[in-house]
């Protein structure tokens, strides 16, 4: 499915449409260039476009098929860009993760969106109203994507530190719930996350460095302030991962500490109970010479032996906490 078709020629958007075959001829002027966006295209759909750009098949077939981890190959003049894009869904605690692939030659530019990737039209809005930057090619709507994907990181990152924190609360807390489930689920999303963007940094770095004839000298700055926004995705994954470790040890420890008290806390009430079922017992024996049996005040002090033994083991294990 074609999103949109665009021709820009020096520095701006030609007026009109035009069908993939006019768009690819008129690439081919001098200071022009055309962005072609997919969203999810069939075999037979981007057949044409692989034909018309001359794309390298190994290429394409990653474009269609979807799932691949970032990365960046060269093929004859083209780039090859797989980006992975990620949006935090705040109910279920998942991130979800989609994948936009770039083609990219000195006219031409093809996006291929794949799952939950984000639209790029505000993308194109904010392309389009630098001139200046358009004339330097291909490379500054490359950039201007990646940049995109990568701001899409940060919201998607402080939806997982604010449930880290409610996590640590309830870790904490009073409560005898047992979160671990949650913390094991949060810490596989965050490992996701880390496995989608960390591999981008490699190629960031090439395309900061100047690697490729085909990025503007003067967009090769802009890469590096991405690869810099990146370093600090991957270092914030990194300490979460770390984080969310500590805090599971924690919880098992908080486990441990509480069977622990409620293990001293029975045993506290069955010594206090065994006094006077011991008591009891001897006195159940039914033998006929037992210490003051027909004592008009034997039964009165048997119940007060049993409050007062009671009452002191209580208040010594309260004393030593363990009730």
């Amino acid at each position: 499915m074609i999103v949109d078709c665009a021709v820009y020629e020096d520095g701006s958007r030609r007026d009109g449409g035009l069908d993939l075959h006019g768009a690819f001829a008129a690439a081919k002027a001098e200071h022009t260039f055309v962005w072609l966006g997919l969203h999810e295209p069939s075999e037979e759909e981007f057949a044409s476009v692989a034909r018309e750009f001359e794309l390298h098949p190994l290429a394409v077939e990653d474009a269609i098929h979807a799932h691949q981890r970032p990365k960046l190959e060269l093929y004859g003049d083209a780039l090859f860009l797989v980006l992975k894009t990620a949006r935090y869904v705040d109910p279920e605690e998942v991130i979800s993760l989609g994948e936009i692939m770039l083609f990219v030659g000195r006219d031409f530019i093809v996006s291929v969106r794949h799952g939950h990737a984000g639209g790029l039209g505000e993308v194109r809005q904010q392309v389009e109203s630098d001139e200046e930057m358009l004339r330097c090619g291909t490379g500054v709507v490359l950039h201007a994507i990646v940049d995109h994907v990568l701001d899409d990181y940060f919201p998607a990152l402080q939806g997982v530190e604010n449930d880290i924190d409610e996590i640590e609360s309830q870790v904490f807390s009073r409560s005898r719930d047992n979160p671990a489930e949650r913390i094991y689920k949060l810490k596989r999303e965050v490992l996701e996350f880390y496995r989608a963007a960390a591999p981008l940094a490699e190629p960031l770095q090439k395309l900061a460095r100047g690697d490729f004839d085909l990025i503007h000298d003067h967009v090769q700055s802009y890469f590096r302030d991405v690869y810099d926004h990146l370093l600090r995705v991957t270092g914030t994954l990194e300490g979460y991962r770390e984080l969310l470790t500590s805090v599971l040890e924690a919880n098992l420890t908080q486990i441990s500490v509480r069977q622990n008290d409620d293990m001293r806390k029975i045993s506290a009430w069955v010594a206090i109970a065994a006094v006077p079922t011991m008591i009891a017992g001897i006195y159940g024996m039914n033998f006929r010479h037992m210490p003051e049996l027909h004592w008009a005040f034997g039964y009165p002090l048997v119940i007060g032996v049993m409050l007062l033994v009671c009452g002191a083991l209580y208040r010594n294990f309260k004393r030593v906490g363990w009730l």
